[in-house]
């Protein structure tokens, strides 16, 4: 049985053996569901589809009554973010701990049967909230009748859900819905494309199984044969805008500029999405375009107007404004990209080259080592040829792959605050252990342990006072000076004035020193540690 195990690492690997798999949950949204995959105990060969089906059927169905199940694209990045193959059976415990992390309110489990020509179906309800397990509802029928089975099933999970509503879900015919379901789980692209294109000889109205292919055409470089499977969707068709905005992804791949931004201004004028806004600067920050038709700056200026807390976007806009030679503007939005994900190695290499502009030369070394703390590539950087005259190379923009995801970008918010909190719990306790060995005097161990904190959670104010200081306390006054600089730009406090004052007073900077020190009584008038240097300082110039 698959369980989540594995180490934690900075860059977010969720794992049942950190001390944090414990801890509180984010947020819980009171009709979020998560469908897994279901059970094929017997391993009947007939079955093997089916498990997925199942959790397909009714994730449909409860999503027709009303219900905000997560989809199986949503799922299946979230099981990729977390590390957890796709087809595992999971512990009790996994299972929770997987809802939690999605912030899904209940998760559903079962299992699938076949005996003779009767199909079994079992599912049950754990709601999160209070570890609760439902009981087991079954449901049974011939196989024919897959889909009224999941219909009456429905309803007995979640009998809150849509209460009083019929199923609005148009089905596919039966034998379309099987082999697209064996598209998807099949393991070779060839078999996948003989599966899909049998779903759609069988129905050629089924769309979803036009998606799949430009997904697989996609994923196979062929971007001329998804543009065209994409631009088959008919107007009238529930999937009509996906299937635009992913032909506008192709059309982007295709380097055709012009009909792409064509395409997503006019999904963006039939409703308002930020990936549309996100995909447009992609567009006018590839071609170069006048400002007369949008800078690119714009566009994802509007995208974070719509989803705020969204890490690309913001790194998308830091970066175009690093394109426009307004390092400024670049650093402020880098610094937001940062703040949402602070293992995004990406956006604080480009953040120290927008601070190294700015003139914030301590910033941005610190920015840098963050950086090639979390990838060896960024050291690379320096070596092209162009890295005198472009320090920052082209074509770091993110694109994004889903039209309209309200549900998918909650996904990712409770992924990536499951994530920043592991990372600040295990900050804190490397924290606590360079404070104790700080006060035992064992500086050589603090420093470790400190250096090790500001790596998982790097704008710790209190972290880089305590790193100055015992830098400071072993002679290394220029390494002190950068650490409580960085600690000032994180907060600015008047024990770290006062400390950084202490510092360039021993590098010789009397001038400099007396500025820390008036700013700090400024900050604190009745700090004593103030007063006592600023009178050692006076008496250093008499």
């Amino acid at each position: 049985m698959f369980r989540l195990l594995g180490p934690l690492v900075a860059c977010g690997a969720i794992v049942a053996s950190s001390p944090a798999f414990a801890q509180a949950p984010p947020a819980l949204d009171s009709s979020r569901v998560l469908v897994l995959p279901f059970d094929n105990p017997s391993r009947e060969p007939r079955l093997y589809w089916l498990s997925e089906g199942a959790s397909l059927l009714l994730t449909q169905e409860l999503a027709a009554r009303g219900t905000t199940a997560i989809s199986r694209d949503e799922r299946l990045a979230a099981f990729q973010r977390l590390q957890v193959p796709p087809v595992a059976t999971l512990s009790r415990a996994s299972v929770i701990r997987l809802g939690e992390l999605v912030g899904a309110a209940e998760v559903v489990t079962g299992s699938v049967a076949l005996s003779g020509n009767t199909f079994e179906v079992r599912a049950r309800r754990i709601q999160l909230d209070s570890g609760r397990m439902d009981q087991m509802h079954i449901e049974a029928g011939p196989l024919t009748d897959l889909y009224p089975i999941f219909e009456r099933l429905a309803p007995r999970v979640l009998p809150d859900a849509g209460r009083g509503q019929e199923s609005a879900h148009q089905h596919p015919m039966p034998a379309a819905f099987e082999n697209f379901v064996k598209g998807l789980v099949a393991e070779s692209s060839a078999t996948q494309h003989a599966y899909l294109q049998a779903a759609l000889k069988a129905e050629p109205t089924f769309d979803q199984a036009r998606l799949a292919l430009w997904s697989l055409h996609t994923e196979e470089g062929d971007h001329v044969r998804a543009l065209a499977v994409s631009s088959e969707v008919a107007t009238l068709s529930p999937d009509w805008r996906a299937a635009q905005f992913r032909a506008a992804l192709s059309e982007i791949r295709l380097t055709r500029y012009d009909a792409a931004f064509n395409r997503l201004k006019a999904l963006q004028s039939q409703a308002p999405s930020a990936a549309v806004l996100n995909n447009l600067g992609i567009v006018q920050l590839r071609r170069g375009s006048p400002p007369a038709s949008g800078r690119a700056t714009y566009f994802f200026d509007q995208a974070m107007k719509l989803v705020p807390d969204d890490a690309d976007h913001a790194f998308n806009l830091g970066y175009a404004y690093w394109l426009e030679r307004d390092p400024k503007s670049s650093a402020y939005w880098l610094r937001q990209a940062v703040r949402l994900n602070p293992a995004d190695g990406e956006a604080h290499a480009v953040l120290a080259a927008a601070l190294q502009a700015s003139g914030a030369a301590t910033e941005s070394a610190r920015e840098r080592e963050l950086a090639r703390q979390l990838s060896s590539e960024f050291a690379d950087w320096d070596k092209r040829p162009t890295a005198a005259t472009e320090p920052v190379p082209r074509g770091l923009e993110r694109i994004s792959f889903y039209a309209d995801r309200p549900l998918a970008d909650a996904i990712d918010v409770a992924l990536l605050a499951s994530e920043q909190r592991e990372q600040r719990e295990v900050a804190q306790f490397h924290l606590e252990r360079g404070r104790r060995f700080t006060e035992q005097g064992q500086d050589r161990d603090a420093i470790a342990e400190l250096r090790r904190s500001l790596y998982l959670a790097p704008y710790q104010t209190e972290a880089h006072l305590l790193l100055g200081r015992l830098y400071l306390r072993n002679g290394r006054t220029a390494e002190a000076i950068d650490a409580l600089t960085i600690s000032l730009w994180s907060q600015d406090t008047a024990p770290a004035r006062v400390t950084l004052a202490e510092a360039y007073l021993a590098g010789g900077d009397v001038v400099a020193a007396q500025r820390e020190v008036d700013r700090a009584l400024l900050l604190a008038p009745d700090l004593v540690e103030a007063k006592t240097l600023q009178e050692r300082i006076r008496n250093s110039v008499r």
